[in-house]
């Protein structure tokens, strides 16, 4: 697909989950868990041990069912291992011009992470359809919204610091989707096996992405 294509299945999802292990095992098994809860959209982090052989792996196993997407990545060459390996989006904590210009010549959708207006503007102007605020946390939804008075224009991925309690003042505060890592794939799930508990989770969160985004249309028609 194209990263238009890609695009909008993030924006219509509202949720990228992160994927993010300091052990490989079990992370098959988490991507199937996120899927079976209603998550779709997934990133397999470069920190994760074998992170190419496990983006692999996860293609192999849901093929279309899923956007798998690659996180971490800081360099042009790691973006085209990526996408060799099956990776369809690209995310990072960073700004790297020069991972975005790959992403847009192979039509990839590209999430750079970005914190600062000037950082954020800087991203949005080397061709990234997407921007993560990163680490979200540290401002909260206040500091999104208050991003979003001077780049109204610019698509907002808050990323850190969302959770079941914070997600829908994030996305009131105008978050065209959000990244949850840890408190979506919970380390201790992983390590335990718990897929149940991810699956669980994973449900959690999409009823309120569903709730909070029927509440603001309500409002505004």
């Amino acid at each position: 697909m194209s990263r238009h294509e890609d695009l909008s299945r993030v924006l219509n999802s509202g949720i990228v989950a992160v994927i993010r292990s300091t052990s490989s095992e079990q992370l098959v098994g988490v991507a199937k868990a996120l899927y079976e809860g209603g998550v779709d959209v997934l990133e397999v982090t470069f920190t994760v041990p074998r992170a190419l052989e496990i983006i692999a792996e996860v293609r192999k196993t849901l093929g279309d069912k899923v956007l798998l997407g690659a996180g971490t990545v800081l360099d042009p060459e790691t973006a085209r291992a990526a996408f060799l390996a099956g990776a369809e989006f690209l995310v990072a904590p960073t700004v790297n011009v020069d991972v975005i210009r790959l992403g847009n010549r192979y039509d990839k959708l590209v999430m750079p992470g970005a914190f600062t207006p000037t950082e954020i503007l800087t991203a949005w102007e080397a061709g990234a359809q997407v921007i993560k605020v990163f680490p979200a946390d540290i401002g909260g939804p206040a500091y999104l919204k208050t991003l979003h008075g001077p780049l109204p224009q610019v698509r907002l991925l808050p990323t850190g610091g969302v959770n079941l309690n914070t997600i829908a003042d994030f996305l009131k505060a105008g978050a065209c989707a959000v990244g949850l890592g840890g408190a979506l794939v919970e380390p201790k799930a992983v390590q335990t096996g718990d897929m149940a508990r991810i699956t669980s989770l994973s449900q959690q969160y999409v009823e309120l992405v569903k709730q909070t985004r029927s509440a603001m249309k309500s409002r505004t028609s």
